[in-house]
């Protein structure tokens, strides 16, 4: 996938080091424009994510520049195995490390499942880099956890889909193994990524905030309740999508470029 001139093809894969790691990243779009940085979710990758669903084109197609990376332990980047390195909190400093590297001092970011997350405890840790925020397939599910997660450890971790019984485990191991990914690595992520925010701590958050969820997601938790506590947020419901759908769909993607027209502004 290419575009003009000046923006870079989309496949263009850089790299930058943080906390001894090299994780791989993706610049695409104007470097005079609004820059979007694209945190994606676990399992995922920024090629997954981002590149297939068509969010680089139609992000850079809508005015603005797209950082993207792959997290620690998927995509090209590294994939240590310790489970320490997995934090929200450490997987947040990446962000701010890809900023540094390519010399942005501001941008919107748009998290989705775990990128959400990591992006919002980004946000609340540097309020002042993120001047608008989009989380995508999780809502109060930030606050009020989504669910037993130990049983996707316990799947990565199986010697294969079929000794696998949860229901849960099996979509996501399946997920793994369609995107080749290293399991070891994953169930470590897994482990130490999902602290949550209190609902004070969401409720610092003050920047303008999307919160979109899919109908029939079962994972996220409800928008609505998780907009309801910030004071500059709106819930955005992508009907009929369930949390692997929802990122791709078009409804979603005119709402994103909507919200980011009226609130990324700056220069």
């Amino acid at each position: 996938m290419a575009f003009a001139s000046p923006r870079k093809k989309a496949n263009a894969m850089d790299f930058f080091t943080n906390d001894g790691l090299q994780l791989a990243t993706l610049d695409a779009g104007s470097p005079t424009a609004p820059v979007v940085v694209l945190v994606h979710g676990f399992a995922s990758s920024l090629r997954v994510n981002w590149v297939e669903p068509g969010w680089v084109e139609t992000l850079t197609a809508g005015g603005y520049r797209v950082l993207a990376f792959d997290h620690r332990g998927h995509g090209q980047s590294d994939k240590p195995h310790e489970a320490a390195l997995y934090t929200p909190q450490c997987m947040a400093s990446d962000i701010r490390a890809l900023m540094r590297h390519r010399g942005v001092e501001r941008a919107a970011l748009f998290g989705y499942s775990m990128g959400a997350r990591v992006s919002a405890f980004a946000a609340h840790e540097t309020p002042e880099l993120f001047p608008a925020l989009v989380f995508g397939g999780l809502g109060i599910g930030l606050v009020k956890g989504v669910g037993d997660w130990d049983p996707i450890a316990e799947a990565l971790l199986a010697p294969s889909l079929d000794d696998v019984t949860d229901e849960r485990g099996r979509m996501f191991r399946a997920f793994a193994d369609r995107t080749r990914s290293d399991r070891v690595a994953l169930a470590a992520c897994i482990r130490t990524s999902r602290d949550e925010l209190t609902a004070e701590e969401v409720g610092e958050i003050r920047q303008p905030v999307l919160v979109g969820v899919g109908t029939k997601d079962d994972i996220a938790g409800s928008p609505e309740e998780l907009a309801a506590l910030m004071p500059n947020a709106s819930a955005f419901a992508i009907a009929g999508r369930d949390h692997m759908l929802a990122v791709g769909d078009r409804t979603f993607k005119a709402e994103v470029l909507r919200f980011l027209g009226a609130n990324l502004s700056y220069a």
